[in-house]
């Protein structure tokens, strides 16, 4: 993440790719989501899901550490030009979180973020908030989970 002023909106940062297996499936399902068809295949297959599916939390929470190493990159790499860090604060939440395909053992997922707003802060002029839209898709570019995220930003201008 650059300082709020260096960020243009319409850009878009490839976070990355992550596969499914059916073991994370099952262990993030015991430990976060239980239901049947992210616990066990025969179960899922009862359902309209036809078999395993990850939960939609899996993918989102996938996401969260995507765009968490991606920014670390851009940091360290900001660090190597001996140029200065901004600072990011906490997300003040997400909205019009849509799981539009199921994710299944095997699929891998290839997450992007793309700047779509970003404002200065009301109560705080030392930050600004940038809006994006999250999204991942499968091998054949279906879009399988999209939302919009909001995080607050160190300016330069403060």
């Amino acid at each position: 993440m650059l300082f709020f002023e260096d960020i243009e909106i319409g850009t878009r940062t490839r976070l990355g790719s992550y596969s499914f297996t059916e073991g994370e499936i099952i262990a993030f399902a015991r430990a976060f989501d239980p239901q049947p068809f992210h616990l066990d295949a025969a179960a899922g297959a009862r359902t309209h899901f036809g078999g395993l599916v990850a939960s939609g939390w899996q993918a989102v929470v996938i996401s969260a550490r995507l765009r968490a190493q991606a920014c670390a990159r851009q940091h360290e790499a900001l660090r190597r030009e001996g140029r200065k860090v901004p600072r990011l604060g906490p997300s003040p939440g997400f909205k019009n979180l849509k799981w539009l395909r199921p994710v299944r053992p095997g699929d891998t997922l290839a997450f992007i973020s793309e700047v779509t707003a970003k404002k200065p802060s009301a109560s705080r002029p030392e930050w600004g908030l940038v809006f994006t839209r999250e999204t991942a898709t499968d091998p054949a570019g279906e879009l399988v989970l999209e939302f919009t995220n909001c995080v607050f930003v160190e300016r330069l201008e403060a």
